[in-house]
């Protein structure tokens, strides 16, 4: 099997040369053709003036003339010769037709103006395209006879002279550009060497996640530095939470651990069966909190790993999902002892956000209300929209509650109120915490009436939120 061709990498160098050499080829053809219609414009200024003497030297030699009009041939040579191409010429008069030259030659409609400067008109002869100059004068020998003198030229004598300048223009503008693109290729290599001090800064760098950007850096690639240090800013924040995660992990798993190592050591000592029939009930117990724990640390930190934008935010309907997640946490709650209701209008309630995730908020906190209220304990979960388009999702219970004081405390990891007694992790608000801010909502622990806690959550409508189109 032939081995896929090497892709040629893209080179700063080559592009920028390339795209200062297009350019420049495409100014060269279009000053190239400004140049020729410029020369050209030129040479027929000249020929046309020359012309114009041609005829009033014409008219002078037949005044001067005694023959009557009549020219000798070596006149008649010189006013047709033209190394170039080839000259035209007709004197006709007014009574007695063509005097002399060519007969085709005719002058324009209409006898040119007695002592006016020589018309100048085109015209096709021959299959020839000329230009053409006619002039008027009396006849000396017949004071009624007017005379009317007409000399013409080919163009090839002016376009061969525009050429001529076009390829001296193309000489020095050629040899200009090729200075010039020497000197970017100069100037571009030399202004690139502004980006080793960047590279010799990232080539020591060992393990370091500091930001790159700083006052040698061109400001041309500042937008790439930017981007390079929040990419940067982004790794210190994973490795952060690695680094918490493993630091929780130990926290929370010692305990337990620690339970279990000492509770099999006491059912190898003492291996009669009420022993070991303790030491393995404390161990599942023990095994449960450790499961437990590790969900709740991976959920914790799955919360935390990065913003709702870069996942697969979509709009739901909080009308549907809530029940169905609620319906689903019923056996749990009968097991515990709790009666578990939900109460809503039952109309759609829409918001943006990660249907997953949603469903980790409610059931930390459907568990954080059954474990702390008990057995015997009622828990509501509610679901409102709200005056501004959102919505309010709440779960309150009726059990003891906790002190005013350590209200803005309960969404901290870890933290669990004096004298509780569950075998809580202390990361079930803080999850919900976490979960409130990637929806850009907003969490609220207040105390129930007459007792109990209830924590609200309130997600902004959707036509608002940055995380979805409205």
């Amino acid at each position: 099997m032939t081995p896929p061709a090497r892709q040629r990498r893209p080179s700063l160098r080559r592009r920028l040369l390339i795209s200062l050499l297009i350019p420049m080829a495409l100014v060269l053809i279009f000053d190239a053709g400004l140049t020729y219609a410029v020369a050209l414009a030129y040479a027929n200024r000249v020929h046309d003036r020359d012309l114009s003497d041609d005829a009033l030297m014409l008219a002078n030699m037949l005044g001067n003339d005694k023959l009557g009009g009549r020219l000798d041939p070596q006149a008649r040579f010189l006013l047709e010769y033209d190394r170039e191409g080839h000259n035209y010429f007709s004197v006709r008069s007014s009574h007695r037709g063509l005097l002399a030259g060519s007969a085709q030659l005719l002058p324009p409609a209409g006898a040119p103006i007695l002592g006016a400067a020589p018309d100048l008109f085109d015209m096709d002869l021959d299959k020839r395209h000329l230009r053409a100059a006619t002039v008027s004068k009396l006849n000396p020998h017949d004071p009624t006879d007017k005379l009317i003198i007409t000399v013409a030229e080919t163009l090839t004598d002016r376009h061969q002279q525009a050429r001529e300048i076009l390829l001296l223009a193309i000489i020095m503008q050629s040899s200009l550009i090729v200075c010039l693109l020497s000197l970017v290729w100069f100037g571009v290599s030399r202004g690139l060497r502004v980006l080793e001090p960047l590279t010799i800064r990232l080539a020591h760098r060992s393990h370091e996640l500091t930001p790159i950007d700083g006052a040698d850096v061109p400001q041309e690639i500042q937008p790439l530095t930017r981007t390079i240090d929040a990419l940067f800013g982004r790794l210190r924040g994973m490795l952060a939470l690695h680094d918490r995660f493993i630091a929780d992990a130990a926290h929370q798993l010692r305990t337990p651990l620690t339970g279990l190592s000492l509770h099999v050591e006491r059912a190898l000592a003492n291996p009669d069966s009420e022993t070991v029939t303790d030491a393995l009930n404390h161990i599942q117990r023990l095994s449960q909190r450790a499961a437990r724990t590790s969900s709740q640390l991976l959920a914790l930190t799955r919360a935390q790993a990065e913003p709702l934008e870069n996942g697969n935010p979509a709009l739901l309907d909080l009308g549907k999902l809530i029940p169905e997640a609620v319906s689903q946490r019923v056996h749990d709650a009968i097991r515990a002892g709790v009666d578990l209701g939900y109460e809503s209008h039952g109309q759609a309630m829409n918001i943006v956000g990660d249907a997953a995730s949603l469903q980790d908020l409610l059931d930390n906190l459907i568990d954080n209300a059954m474990r702390y209220a008990g057995r015997g304990s009622t828990v509501t979960v509610r679901l409102a929209a709200q005056a501004d388009g959102g919505v309010s999702l709440s779960v309150e219970d009726n059990g003891p509650g906790v002190p005013v004081e350590l209200l803005p405390r309960l969404t901290e990891r870890f933290f669990r109120g004096d004298g509780n007694s569950e075998d809580g992790s202390g990361l079930g608000l803080a999850i919900v915490q976490r979960i409130v801010q990637r929806h850009h909502a907003t969490v609220k622990c207040t105390l129930a009436d007459p007792h109990g806690l209830r924590v609200e959550v309130h997600f902004p409508p959707p036509g608002t939120s940055s995380l979805y189109p409205a």
